[in-house]
């Protein structure tokens, strides 16, 4: 345990029937890479056993590679402080450690050989080594497309190709696709973790020829290994080692580059679509607060669905009108991706434009109706409820109109609930519809719910959330309680009604007369 590692691998999984076997396959994939099939049994024993019943909470395991050994942590957040069974296979060391929030379970297997006898094994000619060769490839192929975050990549390309095929390794990434500037790798690994800061000082000194060849640098016979993707140069791979390289660990290290460049230019092309992505999708998000509502305690909950979304089909927005009132909305967008984006900017924008110029709420959605149908066939049909909340002397007056959505609810502080307004059309379907405001009035400790169908739909084997009046039973459950605790309590129940992720995003509207 008091080694410092030579080199680390983690991954995060999600939870789910597939957690344990992708556990296994990274852990493969990671003792491939770092030539211990001697312990690729036990290693895949202990990553099912340590990670088995894991289904219900994402996790993460990290491999880590000592000089004598290798140790699997697996970390988790919210567990017990139970402690588990002794590992089934033989290790130097296992535990459980608790760090805040979060339990750690380790373990160490020892490593027999050591990281330069290995290295030396692949610098000598031998014929037989192709199978076992091909074997490697494909499990790094794996690691390498196993990312698509641009600064991990060259982290991988290392503790790939060290020590199996050098005794140390150096990455260069050509942000501009030249090499201009200062050279500095981007990733430094070496057999010797002591020698790193003096390796980087001598590669300081040299500089790294883009089209490849070879180098001595002090005591190292240095290979260089451009990086070259769609015909782009992206940075390069430096292989050292003190003795000669055998010319099928050239060939080998040629292959392993072509991988790499592939990994690192498609890592880089999804964070810059990433990037854009998100820049787009703030820019659908209610650009601030509407700061204080006299009588209204407001709360919202918006949730997209997936890792990499900020903005889904559904969206919500809750702004000042001008004359003393304030405008809310809540819809859900049929689709997703750009399309979906679309009709939601259109929406958001066009509720608040036609609000201060003075429109009704039945006025702005025949406008938005007739807006979404000029799209044409770019046009994704709309559920909204948009509402006006005019504070008066007895608590609020809503007007709103539901353009086929789910049920705006009511809850009196008597703990009944109630449907409190008509769907009428959807929107950006019917030409001809025409939408009627209605009145709801809220007195203070009322409170008013409005959501979309990512809380009603929720679904676990083939039921639903709001099965037999299931949201108006939650909902009633929170009598006395502010805006934000509803909202929050709303939230909490439609995550704990399914194990699994949700497939679509949510969105709770909360107003509480005061």
């Amino acid at each position: 345990m008091t080694n410092a590692p030579r080199a680390v691998l983690a991954a995060t999984f999600a939870p789910g029937d597939t957690a344990v076997p992708a556990a296994r396959r990274f852990t493969r994939e990671v003792m491939t890479a770092w030539a211990a099939a001697s312990v690729l049994t036990a290693a895949e024993r202990l990553a099912e056993e340590f990670t088995v019943g894991m289904t219900e909470v994402p996790f993460e395991v990290v491999w880590s590679h000592l000089d004598d050994g290798v140790q699997i942590q697996v970390r988790r957040k919210g567990a017990s402080g139970e402690i588990p069974d002794p590992p089934g296979v033989p290790v130097d060391e296992w535990g459980v450690t608790f760090t805040g929030e979060h339990r750690i379970h380790w373990a160490r297997l020892p490593l027999p050989g050591s990281a330069e006898r290995t290295a030396a094994e692949w610098s000598t000619e031998e014929p037989s080594r192709g199978p076992i060769w091909m074997g490697f490839l494909a499990d790094a192929s794996d690691l390498l497309a196993g990312t698509l975050d641009p600064d991990m990549v060259p982290a991988i390309i290392s503790q790939i190709v060290v020590p199996r095929l050098a005794t140390w390794c150096a990455v260069y990434t050509w942000s501009d696709g030249g090499v201009g500037g200062p050279q500095r790798p981007a990733y430094l690994w070496h057999t010797d973790e002591r020698r790193i800061d003096g390796l980087r000082e001598e590669l300081a000194t040299v500089h790294v020829p883009q089209s490849g060849g070879s180098i001595q640098l002090g005591d190292s016979h240095m290979l260089v290994i451009p990086l070259l993707a769609r015909g782009r140069a992206l940075g390069a791979m430096c292989l050292g080692r003190p003795d000669r390289f055998a010319e099928d660990v050239f060939q080998y290290a040629e292959d392993i580059g072509r991988r790499a460049a592939l990994a690192m230019d498609n890592a880089r092309l999804y964070a810059t679509q990433a990037a854009a992505n998100r820049a787009l999708q703030r820019s659908l998000l209610p650009p601030n607060e509407p700061g204080e509502i006299p009588g209204l305690d407001p709360a919202v909950v918006y949730e997209p669905a997936g890792e990499t979304n900020e903005v889904g089909g559904d969206f919500y927005d809750l702004f000042a009108a001008g004359d003393g009132s304030w405008r809310f909305a809540v819809g859900d967008v049929c689709g997703t991706g750009p399309e979906a984006a679309a009709v939601t900017g259109l929406a958001r924008h066009t509720l608040r434009l036609l609000a201060r110029e003075g429109y009704g709420v039945a006025a702005v959605l025949d406008r938005l109706n007739q807006a979404i149908l000029d799209e044409g066939d770019r046009a994704r049909f709309l559920t909204l409820l948009h509402g006006e909340i005019k504070p008066v002397s007895n608590g609020l007056d809503v007007w709103m109109v539901s353009a086929g959505h789910p049920e705006a609810l009511r809850l009196r502080p008597t703990g009944v609930v109630e449907t409190v307004v008509t769907s009428q059309s959807l929107l950006g379907v019917f030409p001809e519809a025409s939408f009627k405001a209605e009145l709801v009035h809220l007195d203070p400790g009322d409170v008013l719910l409005a959501v979309t169908d990512g809380v009603t739909e929720r679904r676990q084997d083939g039921r639903l959330l709001d099965d037999d009046g299931g949201l108006a039973k939650l909902f009633a459950e929170c009598v006395g309680l502010s805006a934000g605790a509803v909202a929050e309590r709303i939230r909490r129940a439609v995550q704990d009604f399914a194990p699994e992720p949700s497939a679509d995003d949510m969105a709770i509207v909360v107003l509480r007369a005061r």
